[in-house]
C-alpha cells in the first residue's frame, strides 16, 4: 500500500491521500474497488526533501516553481469560505512558506460582500505573523491583481487601487501588479488608462514587477508592445491552463509567452477540483460548481484514468500529477488552497518530473474528452 522513506531525520509512510484513485468511479458493478475509508486517515509525510527548492526567474523575482491561489480566502459564494476557517488558512500559510513556496497570488476583488479584500488581508496579517523569520517576509512575492472596475478611468485610480491593496497586505512594495482582466471587449477606452495605470504604479517603485491576466494572444502581444515602449517589462501572463485548459489559444499564449521573456502563471490547474479524483457524476460540490462539473466530470474518464494510471506508477496522486504536468510545459501553477491537508497534497507536485511519454499521454487522453473547461468570459483574443 506505501513505501518506506528514510532520511536522516525521520522515518515516515508514504501513502497516497484519499483523493488517490477515481476507477472505482467508473467501475463496472460489482467490481471489486479499494475503499475510500481506508485513505482517510493516511496523510503525506512531514519530511519534505524539496525544502530548498530552486527558485525559477519572473522578471526579476526569484519565485518557487508553484504558488498558492488564495481566492477561496474571503469568497463565500463558491467556496463556502467562513472566518472561523482563518486559523487553518495561517497554518496552510506556514506549511507553505516552511516548504519553499514563497508566491501567493490574490486579487483585490477577492472575498464576498462586506470580506471584500480579505483575501489580503489574511496575507498581509500571516506575513506580519511570521516572527523571527524575517527572511521568510522577505522572500514572500505577493502577485495581486487590480480588478478592471468600470468607474476606474484613469491611471491615478488604478495607482490608488494598488495603494489601497498594499495598505491591506501591510506591505511596502507589492511583488507583481497584475490587470486583472483585458476591456477591450466591451470598453476599449477604458484598456489604455489601465496600462498607464499599470506605467505608473511601476515607475513609482509600488510594484516590483507587472503582469496581465486572461489576456488572449493578441492582446498579449498589443500590452508587452505598449510597456515595452514605455520601458516597462511585462514579467507575467496568468490565464487558466490545465489539462482541462490546453487548447489552441493557451498554448499560443504560452508561445508568445516563452518568445518575448514572460512567465506563464496557471490558474485552475486542478480545473476547480475536477481533477482531483474527489468529485463523480454522482458525487458533486456544492455550491455553483456543481452545474459546470454535471457538464464535464461523465467525459472525464480517459483522463482520469490516465492521471490514475501515472499516479499508481509514481506513487503520487492524482492531483499531484496533474500540477506536475503544468510544471513540466513551463507554467508556475497556482492551486487553491484552504486546508492544511490540501496544501501538503499540492506540496507533493514538486521534488519530481513526470516522463516526455506520460506527458503525451495526459495529452492524448486530454485530447478524447468531449468537453472542455469553459473559459474565462474576459479572457480576450
Amino acid at each position: 500500500m506505501g513505501t518506506l522513506m528514510v532520511s536522516s531525520s525521520t522515518l515516515t509512510l508514504s501513502t497516497p491521500t484519499k483523493y488517490f484513485s477515481p476507477s472505482s468511479f467508473f467501475a463496472p458493478q460489482g467490481e471489486a474497488s479499494v475503499p475510500s475509508s481506508l485513505f482517510k486517515s493516511l496523510r503525506p509525510p512531514a519530511f519534505w526533501p524539496w525544502q530548498n527548492l530552486k527558485k525559477v526567474k519572473m522578471g526579476p523575482l526569484s519565485v518557487s516553481p508553484m504558488g498558492f491561489g488564495t481566492w477561496a480566502w474571503g469568497n463565500q459564494l463558491l467556496w463556502g469560505y467562513q472566518e472561523s476557517m482563518d486559523s487553518d488558512l495561517q497554518r496552510v500559510f506556514n506549511l507553505a512558506v516552511e516548504n519553499g513556496v514563497n508566491l501567493f497570488d490574490t486579487a483585490d476583488s477577492y472575498g464576498t460582500g462586506r470580506l471584500n479584500g480579505q483575501s489580503e488581508k489574511l496575507l498581509g496579517k500571516f506575513i506580519k505573523d511570521l516572527q523571527g523569520n524575517q527572511q521568510g517576509q522577505d522572500e514572500i512575492v505577493i502577485a495581486t491583481k487590480f480588478a478592471a472596475y468600470p468607474w476606474r478611468l484613469s491611471p491615478g485610480q488604478f495607482v490608488d487601487a494598488c495603494k489601497a491593496s498594499m495598505e491591506r497586505l501591510q506591505i511596502k512594495q507589492i511583488g507583481i501588479g497584475q490587470l486583472h482582466w483585458s476591456t477591450a471587449n466591451y470598453a476599449p477606452l477604458q484598456e489604455q488608462a489601465l496600462w498607464d495605470g499599470l506605467v505608473a504604479m511601476y515607475e513609482k517603485g509600488l510594484v516590483r514587477a507587472v503582469g496581465v491576466s486572461n489576456y488572449g494572444p493578441k492582446q498579449l502581444v498589443k500590452i508587452h508592445e505598449y510597456l515595452t515602449a514605455r520601458g516597462v517589462p511585462l514579467s507575467s501572463a496568468q490565464v487558466q491552463f490545465s489539462l482541462l485548459s490546453m487548447g489552441e489559444d493557451q498554448f499560443e499564449i504560452k508561445k508568445i509567452c516563452d518568445s518575448l521573456g514572460i512567465r506563464l502563471i496557471a490558474y485552475s490547474p486542478l480545473g476547480l477540483g475536477m481533477l482531483t479524483g474527489k468529485y463523480t457524476p454522482s458525487k458533486l460540490p456544492r455550491g455553483p460548481r456543481s452545474f459546470l462539473f454535471r457538464q464535464i466530470l461523465p467525459g472525464l474518464k480517459p483522463l482520469l484514468s490516465s492521471l490514475e494510471d501515472i499516479a499508481q506508477r509514481r506513487r503520487k496522486t492524482i492531483p499531484q500529477v496533474a500540477i506536475n504536468w503544468c510544471i513540466r510545459k513551463g507554467a508556475i501553477p497556482i492551486p487553491g488552497v484552504k486546508t492544511v491537508v490540501q496544501a501538503e497534497e499540492n506540496l507533493g507536485a514538486l521534488g519530481w518530473r513526470l516522463s516526455a511519454s506520460e506527458i503525451l499521454q495526459l495529452e492524448n487522453a486530454a485530447e478524447e474528452s468531449p468537453k472542455k473547461m469553459i473559459q474565462n468570459i474576459f479572457q480576450t483574443r
